[in-house]
């Protein structure tokens, strides 16, 4: 599997496929190809969402590390999203660190993201938005 044929899918993309939402069945496709990763934060993300919901997160878990593959935060992707955070946060408000690791891990991973956050709209070249 080439890299340019891999997807980054973020905390909004899962939810809304789980949900089974418009936004979300824009998602199946890439999932069920198998050609998605998710970063480390994007678990974290969902997981505060979930047991916020008071819906557990075991079963969703197990399905993405069977569809996605999981990418670990390390020290380069650190280092870079913590550039793009003070880049980022110059021009959208609410810009947030785990928004900076998952554009890290899509570049340095040269893959898109597949996302319905506002926070990419602007990053065309760089995103499938599903809403």
């Amino acid at each position: 599997m080439k890299a340019e044929d891999l997807l980054v899918i973020d905390s909004f993309a899962w939810f809304e496929y789980f949900l089974g939402s418009e936004p979300g069945r824009k998602v199946v496709n890439y999932v069920e190809r198998g050609r998605t990763i998710t970063p480390t934060i994007v678990i974290a993300e969902l997981s505060e969402k979930y047991r916020t919901l008071s819906i557990d997160f075991k079963e969703r878990l197990r399905f993405i590390k069977f569809r996605s593959k999981i990418v670990l935060l390390d020290e380069e992707t650190a280092e870079y999203a913590g550039q793009l955070a003070v880049e980022r946060k110059k021009k959208i408000r609410r810009w947030g660190m785990a928004d900076s690791i998952v554009l890290a891990t899509a570049r340095l991973n040269k893959c898109r993201i597949i996302t319905g956050d506002e926070h990419f709209r602007d990053l065309t070249d760089e995103t499938i938005m599903i809403k």
